[in-house]
């Protein structure tokens, strides 16, 4: 500056500072009076760099998958009424594109849905986090560095839905795409990161002071989105803490702008045949602030800006592209099992076995999303119960045995149970903290519990539980918050247990009230198949779904929730083009990866043609 304003020099902190201020000025200016802020870009730096490479375009067509995390039909709906999302409703509304609903497996997170979206198998996958009882009680998870890639590994064939030149970008697993950047299966091979996008994002210089602003003034936006709420006394709330905003931001700006700037990148290339990337910031405000919160619509507008970035960036290719918007799950609304209960799952399933045994719990699942709320249990839980154990568990078992007439009548193997119990040795110690050495594992994954008896190698059946842990089962039917539990008899396969009634799935035959009655008409088919997964838990445990208030209580101290059955996190959406004629119900992330596979295929037939 100093060559142009004498007398003006730049140095020391001001070399930093000066091209934040200008960059902010810039994104101001360019929101008032409406600027394409990428216009220049796409023409001077990006074009141009693409014809110094001489690069050949291709003529069929290319897909982009761009997956808003945690989006449920019904709030899609409300954003575009609403107004938050404009470039997705001028699509509908001229008819390029049209939306429709497919339901998510039980496990309705993003660990299950993308590896059957991705890979077209998430079979062994019933929560975000599960025990491997057989592998000495180790804890998986779906987001772990070591983890991700051996589930990958298990769930792979290698002709995932990005085999064929295609691109993973900020998702789970990478679908088997030869090209990954920001993928939890493959984040310790960075020698396979594709990096020629980063050198677009480096071009214009402003890129990178960009994102800072907007990194900062998202960091602000939740600070006195928190602020707002505690005067409001909005509920449900939950305490965020002075972390968590930095990382939202890192969600919601950060990797949103980058995985955009890589997806330009790709198009503006035109040699990546298909692209599926993850928007994570809704998902992860959703959680902490509510599925209708301002923060939450917030973030769909700006998810919805990239898309109109990279629409406009399909102006600067002659390759087509077919740009497709879906989600993985959705969330439901409400306060958590502790809110509503003072307690949490651990406390409830420790008042139900004896004192002496240690329990090992973490119910929190969304390392996916870059940050967790975790609350210790609190220290009322025993006095809560004192006053009403008794009466429960009397109430419960009355009405177990009535319901239950035909098991409890029939002659349970008592002699190898008694087995268990002789070879079962208390531990004195409750105080123990490794997963190999507790007796009790409890897990959560939204509003889906998962309790593991470890003590025991192999899964036990709901007659073993009854005489080991006789006040367990029926305590935890009859605690208010929990919707239905699912065990395994001996004698009857699959039990769903309510309070009122019992579901024998396999036989299709209901005693009492249907525990599934609000849980959904596909709620059988995915219990019955969950049961038969390798690492299913002793006792799965949902909690309640209210119809009218669509409301659920998370196990997790999150406000949105995802994991389980109830409301909205299993009805997902797909936005595609219209000419894809996908007129199908579509039942499992395993169904979707087919549906989409299949339209890959007859894209490929085109290529063939015009080769």
């Amino acid at each position: 500056m100093s060559n142009f304003i004498p007398g003006i020099t730049i140095q020391g902190w001001a070399l930093i500072l000066t091209p934040l201020a200008m960059a902010l000025i810039t994104t101001l200016l360019s929101a008032v009076i409406t600027m394409e802020y990428e216009s220049s870009y796409y023409r001077v730096v990006l074009r141009h760099n693409i014809r110094k490479r001489k690069a050949k375009t291709k003529k069929y067509p290319g897909v982009i998958f761009l997956e808003i995390d945690g989006l449920s039909e019904v709030i899609l709906k409300e954003a575009l009424e609403k107004g938050h999302m404009p470039t997705l409703k001028r699509w509908l509304e001229s008819k390029t594109h049209q939306i429709m609903s497919w339901e998510t497996d039980l496990s309705s997170q993003t660990g299950a849905s993308q590896a059957g979206i991705l890979h077209g198998n998430n079979f062994n996958l019933p929560a975000f986090r599960w025990v491997e009882k057989v592998n000495n009680n180790k804890i998986m998870v779906s987001s772990g560095l070591s983890d991700a890639p051996l589930i990958e590994k298990r769930i792979s064939n290698g002709k995932g839905l990005l085999s064929l030149n295609g691109a993973s970008i900020s998702n789970l697993f990478s679908g088997d795409a030869g090209n990954i950047i920001f993928t939890y299966s493959k984040l310790k091979n960075l020698h396979n990161f594709y990096n020629k996008t980063f050198y677009y994002f480096y071009s214009n210089p402003s890129n990178f002071a960009r994102i800072v602003i907007l990194y900062f003034f998202d960091v602000i936006m939740d600070f006195g989105s928190q602020l707002t709420h505690w005067l409001k006394n909005k509920n449900p709330r939950i305490h965020r803490g002075f972390a968590y905003p930095f990382i939202r931001a890192g969600a919601n700006i950060f990797l949103r702008e980058i995985t955009t700037y890589i997806l330009i990148g790709d198009i503006l290339a035109s040699d990546i045949d298909i692209a599926y990337s993850t928007y994570l910031g809704y998902d992860e405000i959703a959680h902490h602030s509510g599925i209708r919160d301002f923060d939450a619509f917030y973030a769909l507008r700006g998810v919805d800006q990239q898309f109109k970035r990279l629409e406009n960036a399909l102006e600067y290719t002659e390759r087509p592209y077919y740009l497709v918007v879906q989600s993985d799950h959705g969330q439901s609304n409400g306060a958590t099992f502790k809110q509503r209960y003072k307690m949490s799952l651990e406390d409830l399933v420790r008042s139900l076995i004896p004192e002496e045994l240690s329990i090992y719990s973490k119910l929190s699942s969304n390392e996916d999303h870059f940050g967790q709320l975790i609350t210790n249990p609190i220290d009322d839980t025993k006095s809560y119960f004192k006053d009403k154990k008794d009466t429960a568990i009397e109430k419960s078992r009355k009405l177990m045995y009535n319901t239950l007439e035909n098991i409890e009548k029939r002659d349970i193997v008592k002699g190898k149970v008694l087995e268990y119990i002789q070879d079962y040795k208390i531990s004195q110690k409750s105080s123990k903290k490794t997963t190999e050495e507790a007796e009790v594992i409890v897990l959560a994954s939204g509003n889906l519990g998962l309790v593991y008896l470890t003590s025991w190698k192999e899964r036990l059946t709901y007659e073993q539980i009854k005489i080991i842990f006789p006040d367990l089962i029926p305590g935890l039917v009859q605690q208010e918050g929990i919707g239905f539990i699912m065990v395994h008899s001996q004698k009857w396969g699959p039990l769903v247990l309510g309070k009122e009634g019992v579901n024998y799935l396999e036989h299709d035959e209901i005693e009492g009230k249907n525990p599934l009655e609000d849980f959904g008409e596909n709620a059988t088919q995915h219990l019955l198949r969950t049961d038969k997964f390798d690492y299913v838990p002793d006792i799965l445990v949902n909690s309640f779904y209210d119809p009218e208030t669509e409301e659920v209580a998370a196990f997790e101290e999150l406000v949105g929730s995802h994991g389980g059955l109830g409301g909205g996190q299993s009805r997902p959406f797909i936005m595609y083009p219209s000419e894809w004629n996908i007129d199908k119900e579509i039942v499992g992330a395993e169904s979707l990866h087919k549906v989409l596979k299949k339209k890959l295929i007859e894209i490929s037939k085109t290529k063939a043609k015009i080769n």
